[in-house]
């Protein structure tokens, strides 16, 4: 008995041959100023018909799924070396006292970017999770669906960047806060 979720049931379960081109769905054409913002961060480009496009193909899906689990790759291992670093940081003192990152503002900064990088390590990876086991056909349901389901489709990818991003941000700041506060000083 085939499962739910099975390739085959998709398979049996479309009618029209899987070389036949399925045109943009309605759901797809109207895109809002967000939806064209996230499309552009997570697929590269302004709305979803080049994407729609290449989930016609199982080679081109297949391509753009290992492209988008790359950059999943590279977000977790940005965010553990983010999170590895931001521990280090807040669990020990300074070993030197020119560059004190344990005041309340340097440390608080450092405490954020760690959040930040277990958030994002989270994301990443039940992203991954999804991108791993996800075929071409589930993924063209989805998108029919429009609305809820295209938006968390491209959060799924956009939300682990995002917080990589402010996660490195805190962590920058947390460090040259110290500096920043002595070389603007009398």
């Amino acid at each position: 008995m085939a499962s739910l979720y099975s390739t085959e049931l998709y398979v049996m379960a479309d009618p029209r041959g899987l070389t036949e081109d399925q045109p943009l769905p309605k759901a797809l054409r109207c895109t809002s100023l967000l939806m064209r913002v996230l499309c552009f961060l997570a697929l590269g480009q302004p709305d979803l018909d080049g994407h729609w496009k290449s989930l016609q193909s199982e080679e081109v899906f297949e391509a753009i799924r290992g492209r988008t689990c790359s950059i999943l790759t590279s977000t977790i291992t940005t965010a553990s070396v983010l999170l590895a670093t931001s521990v280090v940081f807040v669990t020990t003192s300074s070993p030197v006292p020119y560059f004190n990152y344990t005041s309340p503002a340097p440390h608080c900064l450092l405490l954020i970017s760690l959040m930040l990088a277990m958030i994002a390590l989270l994301t990443s990876g039940s992203s991954m999770i999804c991108w791993v086991h996800t075929d071409r056909h589930w993924t063209q349901e989805q998108l029919n669906l429009g609305g809820y389901f295209v938006f968390s489709y491209l959060l799924s990818i956009v939300t682990p960047m995002f917080f990589v991003t402010w996660s490195l941000h805190c962590f920058i700041f947390g460090g040259l806060f110290h500096h920043l506060r002595h070389s603007s000083g009398p």
